[in-house]
């Protein structure tokens, strides 16, 4: 009897030992450029070639969930459904383009006070969920440099109002505002509306995405 018990305890052990680990899922959650990101060569096929690079395919599962034209409210109202039912590990938010350009672009932006309070909004309900919340700022509408674009001071805004935010709830931010800020400072030499990290100061090419792909990585995976 003590035989039969013992195999059965290693039997069990071992059934134990070869089951697959569960990935850990990280969530990208923003617009179209979110949305672009999960093709190839986009910021998450950057992202996710580098952790097979590092071995780690068995380890993490990346999604994108970027929908065109999404402000920080349409992204409050997608949370439960494209986000909290698939019981991410982390949330990586990249947003605030939309609600900066279309302000002036078309007049159905986010105001700043509404903005703050939909991103407290869903901060609150991904810290209640234990989701590990990495926020970014956003990048760039216009590649000038010298803050020549129409939009550089209220991009600036809404950034600071991000990294407020990260702060106030002690999330890991990730600049890139900062980031494109100066990349285009130093790589922008002709002063190009676009064409530099962009191909249309706004969406990102190729290089826009492996930097931005390299600059989340370092900060997921530090």
């Amino acid at each position: 009897m003590r035989i039969f018990s013992f195999i059965f305890s290693l039997i069990l052990l071992m059934s134990c030992s070869t089951e697959p680990t569960k990935k850990k899922k990280i969530i990208f959650f923003g617009d179209s450029i979110t949305e672009a990101g999960v093709q190839p060569k986009g910021y998450i096929d950057v992202i996710q070639q580098k952790i097979d690079s590092a071995g780690w395919s068995n380890q993490y599962e990346l999604v994108g969930k970027g929908i065109s034209g999404n402000k920080i409210y349409d992204l409050f109202l997608r949370l439960d459904d494209d986000v909290l039912a698939l019981d991410p590990q982390k949330v990586v938010i990249w947003i605030g383009v939309n609600d900066v350009w279309h302000k002036s672009l078309l007049g159905t932006g986010t105001d700043t006070d509404r903005f703050v309070r939909f991103y407290d909004a869903i901060i609150h309900k991904l810290k209640a969920a234990a989701i590990e919340v990495y926020v970014c700022t956003p990048a760039l509408v216009g590649e000038k440099k010298d803050k020549q674009n129409e939009l550089d001071e209220p991009l600036d805004a809404y950034s600071q109002m991000i990294r407020e935010t990260a702060q106030k709830n002690q999330l890991t931010l990730i600049d890139l505002r900062t980031f494109v800020t100066n990349y285009v400072q130093q790589h922008n030499q002709e002063n190009a509306a676009n064409g530099i990290l962009t191909y249309d100061g706004v969406h990102l090419n190729d290089a826009g995405n492996r930097e931005i792909g390299n600059q989340i990585f370092e900060k997921i995976f530090p």
